[in-house]
Parts: structure tokens; sequence; C-alpha cells
């Protein structure tokens, strides 16, 4: 607040009040400044608890809002169920040109009160360790470094993430589906690809239960990204991850210790990255239920999948996998074969080689396993979750251009409608890709959003 004083030159040259008058002026001047200043402190102070009241309780600020932290935590494990006859609609809408990129452009940013996302972008850019230098030089760098990424750090937040996960599952919230999907990139980097990842699964299980274990989204920002779905009744819910717990009890706690004391090459990998490959196995295996990755689209219900993991490739002369990936697991809480990928995360860390700690990972340990018995899970084929591998991925995305190319793309939605339990995009490979008119994914598109106007 300013106050703006303005003087005026008395026409008989002379001083209008004496000093006595003067002096009471200038003492109620003093007095309106402090006031006003007092007033304005005490009004920013409200505007800031209310903007923090509505982040971690949103029904505070609309009674449409699903995402409720409730005030009483039932201590208790919802293992996955996925019920049959879900109502899917078969509204359709004809996409032009849909520009699906993975970063939002950086003009849209806003500035905001209370957020967790400026840091989390710091946090990321600063973990990009240097290349071309010698382990021990990295493991320097890393030192001087770590603190400034908060996603390692179990601060009170994070210490709520538990609590804030059995009470959005539990609670009489009618769950029928335990979904899970991370995200510790900026929430400005949250864009219309990965937004329409969310609304595939409501599309799929419109009574499903999505957690995102997100620091960034778990924000005034991150909130306002995800508020389209929310307001139309979907339970989808950002919860900030301790990593500290989710660890703990598991081969992961020993090596999350040495890596919080430095003592551990992060690689030039962002550590990141690495890190949400360890949160989706650890987060299965506390809760159990599905994983998904944000470049992943939804087609059908995953009812009856339990326990399974998908080959990305295969032998077809063998009729045997040769990779296996991660983008999708489902999972039962406790599931053995789970523990099994996060003994090998913490053995066999390499931040230097991509894919390592990921989908190679799992691929070496089902490799080890062979016939071993007492792990229970199945393989399903390439056609379940990545029907199009990444050196592929392009496809999708063009319009065809002669009639036996447009013949070609409804022999391909008639095949992944009926084979497919979704689609995964590849964003390293796609990221920058347009949707054309007419294209395999424009056609998807149109079939799996919820809100389709904010693709448009």
């Amino acid at each position: 607040m300013q106050l703006f004083i303005t003087k005026r030159k008395n026409c008989n040259n002379k001083s209008m009040f004496d000093h006595r008058v003067l002096k009471h002026a200038m003492i109620s001047i003093i007095s309106l400044i402090i006031f006003s200043a007092i007033f304005f402190l005490i009004h920013v102070d409200t505007v800031i608890q209310h903007d923090d009241d509505s982040l971690h309780h949103p029904s505070s600020s609309s009674s449409s809002s699903k995402g409720i932290i409730p005030q009483k935590l039932k201590e208790s494990h919802t293992e996955i169920k996925l019920e049959a006859g879900v109502v899917r609609s078969t509204t359709t809408l004809t996409v032009s040109h849909i520009a699906l990129n993975s970063l939002q452009e950086g003009n849209h940013r806003e500035v905001e009160i209370i957020d967790n996302d400026d840091d989390e972008e710091r946090g990321n850019r600063l973990l990009v360790a240097p290349i071309n230098v010698s382990e021990s030089e990295r493991i320097s760098w890393f030192r001087g470094k770590m603190h400034e990424f908060k996603i390692l750090k179990s601060d009170k937040l994070a210490r709520q993430f538990h609590g804030r996960v059995l009470g959005f599952f539990g609670n009489n919230n009618g769950c029928e589906g335990q979904f899970f999907m991370t995200w510790i990139s900026p929430a400005t980097s949250f864009g219309s690809r990965e937004l329409l990842s969310v609304q595939s699964v409501f599309k799929v299980h419109p009574k499903a239960c999505l957690v995102i274990l997100s620091r960034s989204l778990d924000s005034v920002r991150g909130y306002r990204v995800l508020k389209p779905v929310i307001d139309l009744g979907f339970k989808v819910q950002a919860i900030t991850p301790d990593l500290s717990f989710l660890f703990k009890g598991t081969p992961a706690e020993y090596w999350f210790h040495q890596l919080r004391k430095g003592k551990k090459d992060p690689g030039e990998i962002p550590l990141f990255q690495n890190l949400s490959n360890l949160i989706r196995l650890s987060v299965l295996y506390k809760y159990g239920g599905v994983y998904l990755d944000t470049d992943f689209i939804l087609l059908k219900p995953f009812t009856g999948l339990r326990n399974c993991i998908g080959a990305q490739s295969m032998d077809l002369g063998q009729k045997h996998w040769t990779r296996l990936n991660n983008a999708v697991l489902v999972f039962d809480m406790n599931h053995p074969l789970l523990l099994r990928f996060i003994k090998e995360f913490a053995l066999t860390f390499d931040g230097n080689k991509w894919g390592h700690n990921g989908p190679y990972l799992v691929s070496r340990v089902v490799s080890k396993l062979g016939k071993k018995s007492g792990f229970n899970f199945t393989i399903l084929p390439p056609m379940a979750f990545y029907p199009v591998d990444w050196n592929k991925i392009d496809g999708l995305f063009r319009k065809p251009k002669t009639r036996s190319e447009s013949k070609w793309v409804e022999a391909k939605l008639v095949q992944l409608s009926g084979e497919s339990y979704g689609v995964h995009l590849w964003n390293k490979q796609s990221g920058r890709l347009v949707i054309e008119e007419g294209s395999i994914l424009g056609k998807l598109v149109s079939h799996n959003c919820v809100i389709c106007k904010t693709l448009l």
C-alpha cells in the first residue's frame, strides 16, 4: 500500500496551520500508515493460509473436489479390485493436428504464493551430473548439490505420505482399483500428453483411484493442473512421497541411506529418472495395485489382470520374450517378484547406463528366475501393453495418405481394441511429434479423453 500526499501552496503565501495543528495532522497521518500496514499484513497472512489449506484440503475450496484428505485415517491396506461391467462412453470427437507435447509452453507459468514446483525444478536441473568426469568427482559434485533436491528429504509434508495414501484409498472412497503414477519433474512440464494418460484411466475405470507420487504436483500449481479432472468427480490426488518410508524394510533401505550420505555415485543419467524406477516397485510392494507411466494410454479395463508384467519384444520363432518393460506393472501387495526387483536395483545400481535400472532390470531378474516356483506371475505378450515398439511409434502419429494406408489404420484400430489393454507412447522418441488428423493416435485420443476440449 502506498500513501500519496500532495502539497498545495497558499494563495496568501502564509501557513494555513499553526504548529499545534500541523503536529496533530502528522500524528494522524502516521497512525493511518501504521493501521494500513497492520491491515495489509493480516490480509496477506489470511490469503496465504487459505491457499495452503486449499492445497492440502481441496474440499475447503470446492464441494466438487474429490482429492480430499480425511480427518481420521484408517490404518488398513486395500488390494486392487477391478470389477467387470465398467460403462465406457461411445462419444466420438474429430481431432485435427493436436500438439500433444510433453512440455508446456514456458509463457504459461504463474507465480504462486506457496508452491513446491520451483524447488523441484531447480533440484532436477542441479542433479544432472557433469559429463566426462571421474566417479570420485561426480560423487563430490553430488554431495554439494544433494541438499537442494527435496525428494531425497523426509520433511513434514513427506512424512504424511502413508496416512494420506491410506486415507485416499480407504475411508469409504469407493475405489475400484488402485492406480499409481510418478512425476518427479516440475509441475509446469505435466502437459497435455500426461493429462491424457490420467484421463484414459478414468475413461476406462471411472471409479478408480489414482495417486500420483510427486512433490511438484502436490502444490497449488499442481492442483490446478489436475483440477479439471477432479472437478468431474474423478478420484486423483498428487501426494509427496516419503522415500525413507517407501524403502524401509526392503533391500533398497541401505542403498538409499548410503545415497543420502553421499557415498553412492548417482551416475550421468539424471537421478530422478532412476529414482522413478525404484519408487514404482516400492509403492506396489507396500500397497499393491497398478503402476502406469505417464505416457501410457489405457484402451480397455484391466479387469482380471493380476500379478503380471508385459513383454516389450518377442522372438516369434521361439515364441519367447526377449525383453520386458516396467512401464506397466500389476501386482499384489508384498509380491515376492517385486522384492526381487528391488533387491536387484540396490545390488546392481548403475546410473550411467540408460535402462539398466528399469526395463533391463526386470528382464534380468525374470530371466534368472527361469521356471522357479513360488512367484506366481504372468508375462503378457507385447500386444498387451506395447503393441508398437519405440522405433515405429511415429507411425501412430501420421495420417494415412493413400486408400491402402487408410485401410491399414482401420485394421490396426480393430487389432488394438481387441488385443491391447493400452498403448505406450515412448515419450523419449515421440515427445515432439504432432498427432495428425485421421491418424491412429488421433482416433484413440478421440475415444479415450474425458476433457477432450483441453486437447484441441
